[in-house]
């Protein structure tokens, strides 16, 4: 078991990351919790594989388990699920001495989140992340969010769990498009802050073989969002940083309406794409794009701006939730592992962002 505490000064997260943790689910919620009742949020793909599993640990450990189920995709971070979600808490009586558990990926996270967040006034949680982008990154951190049809995550609000509990088995049963939709932001805590990590990375390329290393690369990526978590909870300075590539790429998924690109594959165009011009205008160290075009490919990941209107690009960009007083945070790499934020103003945008 690989344990971290998230110290936030109002509240301690615990993370425990192990194999087989799937089936121990009960005897952690037990640690946590002193009711009976267990409300279970998952989409349908996930609760068909796992949904027994966790059915059959929870009741072992005496709950009683009440599960909502939603669709998979990006779609599903709606108010529409929302409404879905509420309305099944109230109709299982769930109350704020209750529980909810989101186990699934990063959309399940995110929604789930958000409903605990806001029902009653707020409702303790803990997130089971089944996806490696869920494991790694969306899980961590207390952001959760809907999606508007106008742009990614436009409502949400900081809430934290009390646990996230993480089972890398769980990647064994994953389409590999989701590994590598995972492996783009494991991609990018290496291109922001550990330039080590990127190159363990590289080196254990092809897909096929890097299972194995994945227990140490899920403990390293989430002691780098723990400690930037910790020293900027919500979001005002260096947490910033883990934005790398995602003005771009929230656009990209913006313009193709979410069902083109996964998150990840979106997100390694935005880092490549920014990488690219930043090294040309001689705000990054040449040689940068490359090596980290280098890296992206070797796990088959998109590196070039689809054929998409660049009025339909900015839009997406112009929309962004990283738009304060007029400013557009851009997140840069000076090199391999080193990035800080570049302000812009929103007109410069295409001049950075379009090649």
């Amino acid at each position: 078991m690989k344990t971290l505490e998230e110290n936030l000064g109002h509240q301690d997260v615990r993370i425990l990351i192990k194999r087989g943790l799937m089936e121990d689910i009960g005897k952690h919620i037990k640690s946590i919790y002193n009711g009976r009742e267990v409300s279970v949020l998952s989409d349908k793909n996930v609760w068909h594989r796992y949904g027994d599993i966790l059915t059959r640990s929870l009741e072992y450990a005496g709950f009683k388990v009440f599960p909502i189920i939603i669709s998979p995709g990006e779609q599903s971070k709606s108010l529409k699920t929302l409404e879905f979600i509420y309305n099944s808490l109230l109709d299982y009586g769930i109350t704020p001495s209750n529980i909810l558990l989101t186990m699934g990926g990063g959309v399940v996270g995110d929604v789930g989140g958000f409903a605990a967040s806001t029902y009653m006034r707020g409702i303790p949680y803990v997130q089971i992340p089944t996806s490696l982008l869920a494991q790694i990154d969306s899980s961590i951190g207390g952001k959760v969010a809907i999606n508007l049809p106008k742009g990614k995550n436009l409502v949400g609000s900081f809430y934290h769990p009390k646990l996230v509990l993480i089972d890398p088995d769980t990647l064994k049963t994953l389409d590999g498009r989701f590994i590598k939709d995972g492996m783009s932001e494991m991609i990018k805590y290496g291109a922001i802050c550990d330039k080590d990590l990127l190159y363990d990375i590289l080196n254990a390329s092809p897909l096929d073989n890097q299972l194995s290393y994945m227990d140490n690369w899920i403990y390293i990526c989430c002691l780098h969002k723990k400690k930037i978590v910790e020293a900027d909870e919500k979001d005002k300075g260096l947490r910033m940083i883990l934005n790398f590539g995602h003005t771009l790429g929230h656009a990209i998924e913006y313009a193709t309406n979410y069902n083109t690109y996964t998150h990840g594959e979106a997100i390694s165009i935005g880092m490549h794409i920014i990488t690219r011009k930043t090294e040309d205008m001689g705000l990054t160290q040449k040689g940068t794009a490359d090596a980290l075009e280098n890296i992206l490919k070797a796990y088959n990941l998109p590196v070039d701006l689809p054929s998409i209107s660049p009025d339909k690009i900015l839009d997406g960009v112009y929309r962004d939730k990283k738009n304060r007083d007029g400013k557009l945070n851009l997140v840069i790499l000076s090199s391999l592992g080193k990035a800080f934020i570049h302000p812009i103003t929103p007109d410069q945008a295409g001049k950075y962002l379009l090649p």
